[in-house]
């Protein structure tokens, strides 16, 4: 995919006092307090605001925070806490303006941030007024916000429109290189692990997998719902049963091309959901009635692991267990470390697969830990994100 780059446009001069619009993705959790609990948000985007800085332009931050009510202001949408952070990182203080859309002054070398964005009426439905008033503050708009990249909103999609110029972020330009080569030209065998509690969720994530992976590897409610499918027992455990044809149409896709899905041979069980809850190890077929599955076994891990060791290419979506409970967590643990151990390329996303990530301690093991939840689904069910379609777009008309 052709998209024009941030830092393309700073190695042939183009940056040097500029206006340069950046929407980020700094939407941070906080505690009740309002302080900032995990900044992994704010650090990823310092990359390219610095960028930005070094070549001479004037910069203008911003991003949405939360889920506020356009047109409503309210103390806890401010980016407030934000722009203190942000000013921590770059050693500069960091001014937060509100009411920006009719204006900026901003001068080379200085930084703005941009009050909540969403605040603004017209945002999420990508009010066309709006987008050409942002547009209109900037000549260069510059898209890092992955995790917004599967949205078309005024400060995403319409301002790309706009815009005199439109690029890609580092952050951005990134996820775009780490998709291409996971799933545009993989080294194979391709091997993606998509895990969770629900088929229904990932299903479309599956059916579009079928058509690309060598090996596809189930875990969780979403494996149970596959032993289903394979005619095995699985107790009292969670499963989408009416799901069952769905599962063995993406078995038979996937025979069809003679790839597989590696189903459990053996399995972790409890009768209780509860971290406390004395677990037992057993082959599939002894699952009895009043088991629950809670992770797959030593066995069916080994397996998995000299297949993920033997790969060109893994993607991972979802931890194959119950992870948050020891007991449970030696499933998710064993393919984790395979990953790491690995020559394969790696991409690995969503929020419970960045969390097993950090137990295990791998994250400089993965190839590319990508940021955004949703965007990252949305580009394994094989959809073109509206970020990446209007930018290329634009590219294709300079």
């Amino acid at each position: 995919m052709k998209i024009l780059r941030l830092e393309d446009l700073v190695a042939q001069g183009q940056v040097t006092g500029k206006r340069v619009f950046i929407r980020a993705d700094l939407n941070v959790p906080q505690d009740d307090a309002g302080r900032i609990t995990e900044d992994t948000r704010i650090r990823a985007s310092v990359p390219c605001i610095q960028m930005a800085l070094k070549a001479g332009a004037a910069v203008m931050v911003t991003s949405h925070l939360g889920r506020p009510t356009e047109g409503e202001f309210k103390p806890e949408d401010s980016l407030a806490p934000v722009a203190q952070r942000l000013g921590e990182l770059l050693g500069r203080e960091v001014p937060l303006k509100s009411n920006w859309v009719d204006g900026v002054d901003v001068q080379p070398g200085q930084v703005m941030l941009l009050e909540n964005c969403r605040l603004n009426k017209g945002e999420k439905k990508n009010n066309e007024e709006l987008a050409k008033k942002m547009a209109a503050l900037c000549d260069i708009f510059v898209h890092d916000a992955f995790g917004t990249a599967h949205r078309a909103e005024a400060s995403t999609y319409g301002i790309a429109q706009f815009a005199p110029v439109a690029c890609a972020g580092p952050l951005l330009a990134a996820e775009i290189d780490a998709i291409s080569k996971a799933l545009a030209n993989p080294k194979r065998p391709l091997v993606a692990i998509v895990a969770g509690s629900k088929v229904s969720t990932k299903l479309t994530i599956l059916q579009s997998l079928a058509d690309k992976v060598d090996g596809l590897i189930v875990g969780g409610g979403i494996a149970n719902t596959f032993l289903l499918a394979a005619g095995l027992p699985i107790g009292k455990s969670l499963a989408e049963a009416e799901l069952v044809d769905q599962a063995k149409a993406v078995m038979a896709a996937m025979k069809a091309r003679g790839a597989e899905v590696p189903v459990p041979t053996d399995v972790v069980t409890a009768k209780a959901f509860a971290a406390d809850a004395p677990a037992t190890v057993k082959a599939v077929a002894d699952v009895a009635a009043d088991d629950l599955i809670l992770d797959i076994g030593p066995q069916t891990a080994q397996v998995l692991a000299s297949k993920l060791k033997a790969a060109g290419t893994i993607v991972w979506n979802g931890p194959v267990g119950v992870f948050e409970f020891d007991a449970f967590s030696h499933g998710t643990e064993t393919l984790a470390r395979a990953i790491a151990a690995s020559d394969a390329f790696s991409i690995a996303g969503g929020g419970d697969t960045l969390a097993a990530i950090a137990k295990y301690g791998i994250e400089r093991d993965v190839g590319y830990i990508s940021t955004g939840g949703g965007a990252f689904l949305e580009v394994l069910e094989g959809k073109t994100l509206p970020a990446f379609e209007i930018l290329a777009r634009r590219a294709a008309q300079a």
